[in-house]
């Protein structure tokens, strides 16, 4: 008896240890992130390290924000406009990947599954493979493609590309909560008159919102974080998302970590609205085809 209570209490301990672990590898750079936006320079570089800033400063937001600041007796000019710009490039082409991607996956997943062609299921194989495909490896070519187009620092070339990078895991995640819905309620609405397309809008599509929504949280997410990808394919203000700004507030002869950490905390505001508003639906299509 004195054996099992020892071994229950210690796989709760074992437990609650992996528990806070695993918080404090998730949640301690993001905390960290936050005490670096609101510590002072003077802060920052102290030799003793502070788990809170001993003076708590919103200067690297302010200047984020529009205030210019004072930096060893200058004034330092305010980065909105920059930030501002490349925040709305951030939200354009991640919306944009979005919708297209979750539309293309919508109507693509369901010919995979009801509609009857030659090398559909070799085709379908083919499309989710290019998932094991390094980014890197098609650089170039896609690179001298998006010259040839005339498509290279536009919003236009950037959505292309992280559709055709965001498509096939859309795919494969539609297919399967396609693949778990009873095809009984289409038939219905067939016999009825309906045709295919006015099935899977109307009757389809609505049911398979879980699978839609978490093939859209999935793909924001992935667009927002993206950096390799508009680095190349943004080379200017014009369509230059935050990931790439943020590292360019490291100068020649200063790192503002302040102003870093700052614009890092706002970035993250958006992916993590979304997530924790609709994390349950993200579950949902995640799960959709488990109880096929």
């Amino acid at each position: 008896m004195n054996r099992q209570i020892l071994t229950t209490a210690a796989s709760k301990i074992g437990l609650t240890l992996a528990v806070i672990l695993l918080l404090v590898w998730s949640v301690g750079p993001i905390y960290w992130s936050l005490v670096t936006s609101l510590s002072s320079p003077t802060d920052m570089v102290s030799a003793t390290p502070h788990f809170w800033p001993p003076t708590v400063t919103f200067e690297h937001y302010a200047k984020l924000l529009g205030a210019s600041s004072l930096s060893q007796g200058n004034e330092v000019q305010s980065v909105w406009p920059q930030f501002s710009k490349a925040f709305l490039n951030s939200l354009v082409t991640s919306i944009a990947s979005t919708v297209l991607t979750v539309l293309i996956a919508a109507f693509g997943a369901y010919a995979f599954v009801r509609l009857r062609f030659p090398g559909r299921d070799l085709l379908f194989i083919l499309v989710v493979a290019t998932l094991a495909i390094p980014a890197y490896t098609v650089m170039i070519p896609l690179y001298r493609l998006m010259i040839s187009l005339k498509l290279i620092d536009t919003y236009t070339g950037v959505t292309l590309i992280y559709v055709s990078a965001f498509l096939p895991l859309a795919l494969w995640l539609m297919r399967s909560v396609y693949q778990a819905m009873p095809v009984s309620l289409e038939e219905a609405a067939w016999l009825d008159g309906a045709s295919k397309t006015y099935t899977l809008v109307r009757i389809v599509m609505p049911l398979a919102a879980p699978g839609l929504i978490a093939s859209a949280i999935l793909t924001f997410l992935n667009a927002w974080g993206q950096f390799m990808i508009p680095l190349v394919f943004s080379p200017t203000l014009a369509t230059k998302p935050l990931t790439v700004l943020i590292p360019e507030f490291v100068t020649r002869n200063y790192v503002d970590y302040g102003l870093m950490n700052a614009a890092g905390i706002l970035a993250i505001i958006p992916p993590v609205l979304l997530v924790l508003f609709l994390n349950r639906y993200l579950v949902q299509g995640l799960m959709a085809g488990a109880s096929k």
